[in-house]
């Protein structure tokens, strides 16, 4: 009974606290109250596509609409082949065709919320990833009408997240905010990476942990995600993200 009083505790503590603070500070803030009055121009985080013929790759992020916003974000991909003009943009929604290419600008607004960069690879090496990052894309087991579920996936976090483990030289991980990251594809409970660098277990992005290189050491919990990063170091607070050290 002891165990479970303190497991009771930890959680409380380590998930619950941080989710209800995060949701108490969103709910002060100015927010749009649907996504017709939502901003969804560029933002103008990324540099003009065609300011330099480097290939490019980017990851972003930014924070979702309503309450949501709270402990959760959505992310996307962008690409841009050495000598082109214009980015390719890649999200995952739950309307309409479920993977959109190029529906929004490369850095847009999301729901009026400021998108940020979670990874950026430029030249020789993103050009020979792109082919590759693509084939991901095309391979994704989610992409039909109807087969997107905001919680706990697979989701617009989901797909990213298959992106980056089916291609890990792409380098990263999403942030701990991404819910719906952890869906493994085809709702595998164990994975890891090609590249043996990182594993992966999960309950449906419940329950589960990872650990690695990438990953640092990560316990999940409903979706939220607490953890310590070892490359980059820093702490993974549940709902806020990662806080470097």
């Amino acid at each position: 009974m002891r165990f479970f009083k303190r497991l009771f505790l930890a959680i409380v503590v380590i998930y619950l606290l941080p989710a209800i603070a995060a949701a108490g500070w969103w709910a002060l803030k100015e927010r749009p109250q649907s996504w017709r009055e939502a901003k969804w121009t560029s933002a103008g985080v990324l540099p003009k596509p065609d300011a330099d013929g480097e290939a490019a790759i980017y990851i972003l992020s930014a924070s979702t609409g309503g309450m949501k916003g709270a402990v959760a974000s959505h992310s996307w991909i962008v690409t841009k082949g050495a000598g082109d003009t214009a980015y390719n943009r890649y999200d995952k929604v739950g309307w309409g065709s479920p993977i959109r290419r190029n529906n929004y600008q490369p850095d847009a607004y999301w729901y009026s919320n400021t998108p940020h960069i979670v990874r950026a690879l430029k030249g020789p090496e993103a050009q020979a990833l792109i082919p590759r990052v693509e084939a991901a894309i095309q391979s994704y087991p989610y992409a039909a009408t109807g087969d997107y579920r905001i919680y706990p996936g697979p989701n617009s976090n989901s797909f990213v997240a298959h992106v980056l483990r089916t291609v890990p030289e792409l380098g990263t991980v999403l942030p701990p905010d991404a819910v719906g990251r952890d869906f493994l594809t085809d709702g595998r409970f164990f994975e890891i990476d090609p590249d043996g660098r990182d594993m992966h277990a999960t309950l449906y992005g419940l329950i589960g942990f990872a650990a690695g290189a990438r990953s640092g050491f990560e316990v999940h919990f409903m979706g939220l995600v607490a953890g310590v990063d070892i490359a980059n170091p820093g702490v993974k607070i549940p709902a806020f993200g990662r806080v470097g050290i």
